[in-house]
């Protein structure tokens, strides 16, 4: 490739420019050269251009500015050498072309090594303050000085300018990113040294020269090290910005001195830049290969991880049983994640515990089951005191210094830290799910889609576990009621013919006929008729549960927690259900737990209803609920699309079907009814027109 100042500068025979310029096979050889590789060069600049477009890739961008750059200083050297311009006439067209090459060789290397330097919370790239400079020291060679070099003191100018892009590139090469420091700090050197030599023997442009060269040949290293793959584009890559920076040699005595070694020369250095173009957007392609691949792969490992995590078979009967699967559930994500080791943390009776878990030696199993227990009941993870381990996900990095005491084990077995994937209902951490061990945690970074199968594995384990609790206070309350009913009857069949007895035996006890034999028997027949009479009464207490302390409930959340509940229920008998609460409804006066209890044995009844052989089949299967307030009332109604009530004002009495196959519905209207009462509520049945029924619950806001 020519220079500026060899393309104006008249030979020692004196000849005349235009002389010079038509017989010199010398330049006319190189020039006709430059136009096929400037116009393959110009035609892989949209290549570039559309693999940033798909890849929104910074260093892709990078890449498509430099050789943007290399372009438009070939285009300016061809349109000088082939019309015979001069740097002294046109100075601001030839330090646009070197200032643009210059420039393009810098964005090389800043796109392969981005890395900066803080000057307080001020972020500076390193290539940024190396080229400044250089930009600097070519405008005024080649626009003020037109390509000659001044003297002094003019000429001091440069060597100061060169000596402060040197110490940014000093301390650049000592801020090891991708080769090794010792290799990045001798070359940075070994050039340094040659370029301060060819400023004071051989001028400031031939200096300027020797720069763009190594930064051409610190490209081809980092392009080296950096992908460290033998493929086409790194090998194309490497050979083009070494045959490139060949631009550094050109002007050594050996090559001036012969005509034919020069020309060959400048070819190879001008093929050289299509061949470096090729290489990178081989690599490019081959990243953005690589990156597919590495998503697929992700994409079947996701999918084997959540097979496995679907094969896991939750127990719903009751919460210990479900706490007891901890360790299974552990090992099955210890063995299919990228986390060896994972511990099940959950709440209970007040107190966090450990569930399970896997991947841990004995020593830090135990460790661990003494740290959870420190962790605070309330207020545990729900504020942003974590940080997120991935952006918009819900695991958190979880800091255990806070807990740790001196001299814990866990401390001195490394683990103070660890990802936690939290269950939070509502304002309580009821558990969460503790990883560590990762592998090559560096090198690959720990993705989003990483952690999506366990967090949905957790939200399952949340979801089962709050319905197996809820489950169990309702199977409970059933069973109380049930109980209830058992003792009311028992209660009414016993204490009628015990008062006969107790009658009979006073009027016994009354007469004066009776021998002494005779009164001690009855005087014992009165004594366990009493005593029966007791435990009768005890137990019709027993029959009349009292309601729990009554408090402020929110019937919305209630609602919600209900619908979700029994939204499976409504999927696999193709009914529809719709939830609808009105907005700002007040909270209700009562015990949450019997109003959970009256308002499922009220979907229950609606869901027996619509499926009763009384239910036209042509007719849409339809369960509403809904809570509004009115006149100081939270009124919940659970209405339904099957046949209406048999009779609405006797719809809750238990020993009268409330309507057509529907005979076991009575009790569960029953029970719901007298919970009402016992919480100071009311329930009423109504019909619709032309078919449905509903529910409706009465109770006073808070």
């Amino acid at each position: 490739m020519l220079s500026y100042q060899q393309a104006s500068a008249p030979t020692a025979s004196q000849q005349t420019r235009k002389g010079y310029k038509r017989n010199s096979p010398r330049l006319l050889m190189p020039d006709l050269y430059h136009a096929p590789a400037l116009t393959l060069t110009v035609l892989l600049i949209p290549a570039f251009g559309y693999l940033y477009y798909r890849s929104r890739d910074i260093r892709t961008l990078l890449w498509l500015c430099g050789f943007c750059c290399a372009c438009l200083e070939m285009v300016l050297l061809y349109t000088m050498s082939a019309r015979g311009l001069s740097g002294d006439v046109y100075p601001s067209m030839a330090a646009a072309g070197q200032t643009a090459l210059l420039l393009g060789t810098a964005l090389f290397l800043g796109s392969l090594s981005p890395l900066s330097f803080r000057i307080g919370r001020l972020r500076i790239l390193y290539v940024i303050v190396y080229t400044a400079p250089l930009i600097v020291y070519s405008i005024l060679l080649y626009g003020v000085y037109h390509g000659t070099t001044p003297g002094n003191p003019q000429f001091l100018l440069f060597p100061a300018l060169g000596l402060m892009a040197y110490l940014f590139a000093l301390a650049w090469s000592l801020d090891a990113y991708r080769i090794p420091r010792w290799l990045g700090v001798f070359v940075c050197l070994t050039i340094g040294g040659l370029v301060f030599w060819a400023c004071f023997v051989s001028g400031a442009a031939e200096a300027l020269r020797l720069i763009e060269a190594a930064n051409l040949f610190m490209t081809a290293l980092l392009v080296g090290f950096a992908f460290r793959r033998f493929s086409p584009g790194g090998v194309l890559g490497i050979l083009g910005f070494l045959g490139w920076s060949l631009m550094g040699v050109r002007n050594l005595p050996a090559v001036t001195g012969s005509p034919v070694l020069e020309l060959h020369l400048v070819q190879i250095i001008v093929m050289s830049r299509v061949v470096a173009a090729i290489g990178m957007i081989l690599l490019a392609l081959e990243d953005e290969l690589a990156a597919n691949k590495s998503a697929e792969e992700r994409e079947r490992r996701a999918r084997r991880e959540l097979e496995a995590y679907s094969r896991l078979v939750l127990t719903r009967r009751h919460l210990e049983d479900f706490d007891r699967q901890g360790n299974e559930i552990c090992e099955t994500v210890a063995a299919h994640s990228r986390f060896s080791q994972a511990a099940l943390v959950v709440l209970r009776a007040g107190r966090y515990r450990l569930a399970g878990a896997a991947g841990f030696d004995p020593a830090t199993t135990r460790a661990l089951e003494e740290l959870v227990d420190r962790f605070p009941p309330t207020g545990f993870l729900i504020s942003a005191s974590a940080p997120s381990a991935v952006d918009e996900s819900p695991t958190v990095v979880l800091d255990l210094e806070p807990w740790l005491w001196p001299g814990d084990d866990l401390r001195r077995l490394g683990l103070t830290s660890v990802l936690a994937v939290p269950m939070i209902n509502r304002a309580v951490t009821e558990g969460l799910l503790m990883l560590a061990g990762a592998p090559a945690s560096r090198a690959v970074p720990i993705r989003a889609d990483d952690l999506l199968p366990i967090e949905m594995l957790v939200s399952r384990l949340q979801a089962t576990r709050s319905h197996t609790m809820m489950f169990e206070k309702l199977t409970n309350s059933e069973k109380f009621g049930h109980l209830g009913q058992l003792a009311a009857t028992v209660t009414q069949q016993l204490n009628n013919p015990l008062t006969v007895i107790l009658g009979y035996a006073s009027m016994l006890d009354g007469t004066a006929a009776l021998d002494q034999q005779d009164r001690k028997a009855v005087e014992a027949i009165l004594a366990e008729s009493r005593r029966m009479r007791t435990t009768l009464e005890s137990l019709s207490r027993i029959s009349r549960p009292q309601p729990d302390q009554l408090a402020a409930v929110s019937v919305a959340e209630l609602l919600t927690d209900l619908g979700e509940l029994h939204r499976q229920d409504f999927l696999q008998r193709s009914i529809e259900f719709r939830l609808s609460i009105a907005p700002n409804l007040p909270r209700a006066l009562c015990s949450p737990q019997q109003l959970r209890q009256a308002v499922r044995h009220s979907l229950q009844f609606a869901m027996e209803v619509v499926e009763s052989p009384d239910t036209d089949p042509g007719h849409p299967k339809t369960i509403r609920l809904e809570a509004a307030s009115e006149g100081g009332l939270v009124q919940i109604m659970v209405a339904h699309s099957g046949p209406g009530f048999l009779n609405p004002e006797r719809a809750f009495d238990p020993h009268l079907p409330p309507q057509s196959g529907t005979e076991s519905a009575g009790l569960n209207l029953s029970l719901c009814a007298s919970i009402l009462r016992d919480n100071d509520g009311r329930a009423s049945a109504v019909n619709f027109e032309p078919h449905g029924a509903a529910i409706v619950l009465e109770l006073k806001s808070a």
